[in-house]
């Protein structure tokens, strides 16, 4: 660990331990299980989408047992950015990564001085592990030594991965950002290097090719369709040999990403077919299934009453889940959204937020609270009554009066969102303004696709009256549009978005995407030139 991160963790300390144990004689720490689906949309939960066609029980038992917040956010249309703001409480925009995600090889997008919630949540004395998709970047070891150095996109400035030594430890990973304990995949599961990590180093060498839609090297042993199991086994296992420290008071936090729904979309044998509608409805059972498993382990360890379980999911659906095949059978898995994984619209970020926590939250509730998921930290503050670093979740807005019914307590006033191309939208009340003609990501109108070319720069949609987005008001309200432009040139400015000291972005961050130009029109006055 990097003296400077020492650091910042024992101000941290200091921070909490004054003004702290009175307040934590009167609370009762619940253990936290927080998890993230991989590519699943709002409407892929039938609790929020009556007219789902996809069974998903499990997911259920948390909203009728708990609370659903219907107007909940990731950061970004796609992965890693989502992760990021999670643990840390900070807008991902705010890092390197200005569009796009990481690859398997990539670079650490946390800095090694960065407060996360596992290192809040340490600090309060809890265990705590990550168990899944990671996508936030490792040094991996390189042979004759230095560590691979992946700035590009989708990993592809770092081609080479046999140059890895996969038998050496990884550094600046989960374990070096607040967690005791990891055992997963280091990004999307098509994404090499396909091998399982356990806390540094991987459980096998990887001696093979194989692709699951990338080629890279491979563990001899390590199939796509194993994973998602393995992580529900993983889990269980982690409950059970916590269960009797968190009975005695010693609570833990595990944070589970998924690798599902995302592609590959691999359900096993026994999934396979069983929506009777395609193989990634049947996966999002497969993955409901894996929810089942981690609450039947709390009630077998009587840990259920006191553990608050969160399941959201980490963007939209993708296309690749085959959305016309989906439609066709009367599934829609953005619900009424617009849009869907990578867009700016609606579907591309608006995502399932489910909490139960039987001892503290009312069963059977719903908050149309806006939220994000950078929240956590925020809120676990405000369940112990501590006060966060004045560098550390400088975006994180606490939802626990929500969660336990109060809803006269002030809350989120405003949220910044991004799609896969890096384009900005910010909601304030049930205003949305786009800051881009299009959908930013991979719906139309496409950036660079003929119609895009002829929209007008900005959009703006009032979610209470429009929740599909239809109707751009963004003509007709300039005085509201240029308000909230403003609003969000100040947010980005000031370096946070919650009251305190002013802080600094890591690079610069540009507002206004250039419009790229109409692929269709290029190729139109190409030909006429040829011609």
């Amino acid at each position: 660990m990097s003296p400077l991160r020492l650091l910042s963790l024992s101000g941290l300390a200091c921070c909490l331990l004054a003004p702290w144990p009175q307040a934590a004689a009167a609370v009762e720490k619940p253990n936290i299980i927080y998890i993230l689906a991989d590519d699943q949309g709002y409407g892929d939960v039938s609790a929020l989408n009556p007219q789902s066609k996809i069974p998903t029980p499990h997911i259920d038992r948390i909203a009728t047992g708990g609370m659903i917040f219907t107007d909940a956010h990731s950061s970004s249309g796609v992965c890693t950015p989502t992760r990021y703001s999670l643990l840390t409480g900070r807008y991902h925009w705010r890092t390197r990564l200005q569009n796009g995600v990481l690859g398997g090889f990539s670079a650490p997008l946390i800095a090694p001085d960065r407060v996360t919630v596992a290192d809040f949540l340490k600090e309060h004395g809890y265990q705590t592990a990550c168990i899944g998709k990671w996508h936030l970047g490792f040094d991996w070891p390189l042979k004759g030594g230095g560590v691979a150095d992946d700035r590009g996109e989708f990993g592809q400035a770092f081609a080479d991965g046999w140059r890895v030594d996969y038998a050496g430890a990884i550094q600046n990973g989960p374990l070096d950002a607040g967690f005791d304990r990891f055992f997963g995949i280091s990004a999307s599961l098509d994404m090499p290097p396909y091998v399982y990590i356990r806390d540094r180093v991987p459980t096998e060498l990887a001696t093979v090719e194989k692709a699951f839609f990338r080629k890279g090297p491979a563990g001899a042993g390590f199939e796509a369709v194993d994973v998602l199991p393995a992580l529900a086994t993983e889990t269980v296992a982690e409950i059970g040999a916590r269960a009797a420290g968190a009975r005695e008071g010693k609570p833990f936090f595990i944070y589970l990403p998924l690798n599902g729904p995302h592609t590959p979309i691999v359900p096993t044998p026994e999934w396979q077919g069983k929506s009777g509608i395609n193989p990634y409805a049947d996966f999002t059972m497969q993955v409901d299934a894996v929810v089942g498993q981690v609450l039947e382990a709390l009630e077998k360890h009587g840990l259920s009453d006191n553990t608050l379980v969160v399941f959201t999911a980490d963007n939209g659906c993708s296309p690749a889940a085959n959305i016309q095949e989906l439609q066709a059978a009367g599934h829609q898995p953005s619900h009424i959204y617009r849009g869907h994984k990578a867009d700016l619209f609606e579907g591309g970020h608006r995502v399932p937020f489910l909490v139960r926590w039987p001892a503290r939250v009312k069963a059977g509730t719903r908050s149309d609270r806006l939220i994000g998921q950078w929240d956590l930290i925020a809120t676990c503050a405000d369940l112990f009554d501590a006060e966060l670093p004045p560098g550390a979740g400088e975006d994180s807005v606490s939802f626990l009066p929500a969660l336990l019914g109060d809803d006269t307590a002030p809350g989120r006033e405003h949220l910044i969102s991004q799609s896969i191309n890096g384009s900005f939208a910010i909601r304030q009340g049930t205003w949305k303004l786009l800051l881009c003609p299009g959908s930013g990501g991979w719906s139309d109108p496409k950036p660079g696709s003929p119609q895009h070319a002829d929209l007008p720069p900005f959009q703006l949609y009032d979610l209470a009256t429009d929740p599909g987005e239809t109707r751009n008001l963004a003509a007709e309200q300039p005085e509201r549009v240029a308000a909230m432009r403003q609003l969000i040139e100040t947010l980005i400015a000031r370096g946070r978005s919650t009251p305190g000291p002013d802080l600094t972005n890591d690079v610069p961050v540009q507002l206004i995407k250039p419009t790229p130009p109409a692929k269709g029109k290029a190729k139109a006055k190409a030909k006429s030139k040829d011609a």
